[in-house]
């Protein structure tokens, strides 16, 4: 059976847009229930300034109470000084999150799509000699609520930029959740000029319900690795009307359904999600 692995995005991308601060034990056991339901990978800090995204001002203390498990925490590190704090909280993978878009690198990061490779580069570099893995996130894959439709050639420079800076795995952000699968396919077809599809990721947003088919798409293009969150928690500050991540439960069906092993416990899965829609807002 052909195997596919969920990358649980949900206590990291699912909890940070969430309105009312959510209890750091309630962090540490959604953790402990992912782990439980058989993830390999699960993203559970971003290392941020505490006034930019206060829900994850905890992170450190999270990943000090989740303690050694057998999957792998990993946390998003958009700087030198997250890097520190992600390096300093033993985890296993560290990611960069940038942009195919000029207006969604502005508001997300305040820096051009240029500006922000090359602040990434010697976090990278040092976080790879540090002996951590490293994905690299590009976000408004199809489109940007800023400026429209992206080229698809946009997304193929980026994703080649990342790769030569040494990051072991590209995840590929529909972050709107409204692309087409002719969109998706036009979008991958450049980046797998660039990018071997084992070294990248789908990350789709469901706002539209297009989510599991872009899904199907990438699969045919040879994609095994899809983030989702547990639930459907989530959603993107600096991407107006994108109202959240696919969730996780419904990409294991989906995936069960068309033959693939997720390695997933479903039973395990369905307390995580009980448990993680009791954390929205």
């Amino acid at each position: 059976m052909d195997k596919v692995e969920i990358f649980e995005v949900g206590p990291r991308d699912g909890l940070q847009n969430q309105a009312g601060f959510i209890a750091t034990a309630d962090k540490i056991k959604l953790v402990q229930l992912l782990v439980v339901a058989g993830f390999a990978r699960i993203e559970v800090a971003s290392f941020v300034s505490p006034k930019w995204v206060p829900q994850m001002a905890d992170g450190a203390d999270v990943l000090a109470g989740i303690g050694n498990v057998a999957a792998e925490m990993w946390a998003l590190t958009p700087n030198a000084r997250g890097l520190s704090a992600a390096i300093s909280a033993s985890v296993e993978g560290v990611a960069v999150f940038g942009s195919a878009s000029e207006g969604f690198s502005r508001a997300n990061i305040n820096a051009t799509v240029d500006e922000s490779l090359k602040r990434f580069a010697p976090l990278v570099s040092e976080a790879k000699e540090t002996g951590l893995k490293v994905r690299g996130y590009i976000s408004c894959v199809t489109d940007c609520p800023y400026d429209g439709a992206t080229p698809p050639a946009r997304v193929a420079r980026v994703a080649k930029a990342l790769l030569a800076m040494g990051c072991d795995e590209i995840s590929l952000g529909e972050t709107l959740g409204r692309a087409t699968p002719e969109a998706v396919d036009a979008m991958l077809k450049a980046v797998l000029n660039e990018v071997p599809a084992a070294q990248l990721a789908g990350h789709f947003h469901d706002t539209a319900g297009v989510a599991l088919g872009n899904i199907d798409v990438s699969l045919k293009h040879g994609l095994r690795i899809f983030d989702a969150s547990i639930a459907g928690l989530g959603g993107c500050p600096y991407a107006p009307g994108a109202a959240g991540n696919v969730a996780t439960e419904a990409v294991h069906a989906h995936l069960t359904a068309l033959g693939y092993d997720t390695n997933l416990d479903a039973t395990a899965l369905d307390k995580a999600a009980t448990f993680a829609k009791g954390l929205r807002a």
